[in-house]
């Protein structure tokens, strides 16, 4: 996961995922401008497993992440983003760009419901077998409002040992390379604490509402 070589840049002309775009509109009598971008909704499922008493993460590079490290590195170096052809950037260890999240997926295949697409990541990236039942709807957020117009909803599962029929992973045709991770419960706020840890909000917020809305039942049994 951590091998990362030849790592360029270039700019992006055509993308399934964002298109950037700029509304102009007139806010209160004054003409103005902002940039965007347009990319799909998402949901995001915070799996607590009974059977071990930890949380289901998943750890997985990130691209985006690893440019963003080389940047902060190496001031400008993004800036050939400006040209078609990609250009070198510095390389730098790939754990940089690896980070904890839940597991999430986008929402971009017409006919699945949110559930629908929750269970399908479920078991596309941590091999549990979960139907929309099993699903408990946390709560629905904006994302990057400054710069996106997505929403993620958050789902909240409690699965078992039984429920896991394959180790995940995510779709080698698509690319994917995903480990799952189980975090103990009563490791949980620290790890949501420890900021040299690299995890997403999601989890964060997710360990946060576990511990307050369902860690007290938990802790009982």
């Amino acid at each position: 996961m951590e091998k990362i070589e030849g790592a360029a840049v270039c700019r992006c002309v055509e993308s399934p995922y964002l298109r950037p775009l700029t509304l102009h509109y007139r806010q209160n009598g004054i003409q103005k401008s902002w940039d965007f971008m347009k990319t799909h909704d998402s949901v995001a499922i915070l799996m607590f497993n009974s059977t071990s008493r930890t949380l289901v993460l998943v750890k997985q590079f990130r691209p985006a992440v690893y440019a963003g490290e080389i940047e902060r590195r190496f001031p400008g170096c993004l800036a050939a983003t400006d040209q078609d052809m990609p250009q070198g950037l510095q390389p730098l260890p790939g754990v940089l760009g690896v980070t904890y999240e839940l597991c999430a997926g986008l929402v971009d295949q017409p006919g699945l419901s949110l559930e629908e697409v929750a269970c399908k990541e479920a078991w596309e990236e941590c091999g549990y077998r979960l139907i929309p039942s099993d699903l408990q709807r946390i709560t629905t957020y904006r994302s990057g409002v400054g710069l996106t117009s997505s929403r993620q909803t958050m789902f909240y599962a409690e699965v078992t040992d039984a429920q896991r029929g394959s180790t995940g992973g995510g779709l080698v045709e698509e690319g994917e390379i995903i480990e799952v991770v189980n975090l103990p419960l009563d490791g949980a706020q620290a790890f949501a604490d420890d900021p040299d840890v690299p995890k997403t909000l999601g989890v964060i917020f997710g360990i946060s509402w576990l511990l307050s809305r369902v860690g007290p039942s938990l802790r009982a049994q």
